[in-house]
């Protein structure tokens, strides 16, 4: 059967420094030698295998830079043939109308800003878009269709 002891802890109930000697002894991090990874500085070297083995060289400094997220503008882009295959969809919806046998997009409505020139062409269009590669003008210009105000052609 086993004993129930009564707690180290109460026993020290009413001595004034629970068994060490000044008050001022135990106090703070300084008396177990710091806090974390404390003391890892410049006269630790039997301390750096282990820190180098967790954390890597980032624990000694940082290296290097990071680009600032918010500076980078992300551009929307649509190749060609993604732009004809959904061609219906897009009708559907109205954000493209068609003239003719010419198709009429502003990439802007659909919520693209750059057109690439990826895959084959088959019909023609009359494209507005902020940006448009010369791949995508050259083969546009090819089937018989309109470039209307690209903005910058890269």
């Amino acid at each position: 059967m086993t004993v129930k002891r009564r707690s180290k802890f109460s026993r020290y109930r009413g001595s004034h420094t629970h068994g060490c000697g000044s008050k001022k002894k135990r106090r703070g991090a300084g008396n177990k030698g710091g806090k974390g990874m404390a003391g890892s500085g410049k006269r630790a070297d039997q301390k750096k295998p282990t820190i180098l083995k967790l954390y890597g060289n980032e624990y000694f400094g940082r290296k290097g830079f990071h680009r600032p997220q918010k500076m980078l503008v992300k551009v929307k882009v649509i190749n060609l043939d993604d732009l004809q295959n959904k061609l219906n969809f897009y009708i559907s919806k109205k954000l493209i109308s068609k003239e003719a046998d010419i198709y009429v997009v502003d990439l802007g409505k659909i919520g693209y800003q750059k057109l690439l020139g990826g895959g084959k062409l088959d019909v023609k269009l009359k494209v507005t878009a902020d940006h448009i590669s010369e791949s995508a003008a050259k083969k546009i210009q090819e089937k018989g269709g309109v470039i209307v105000d690209a903005g910058s052609s890269k």
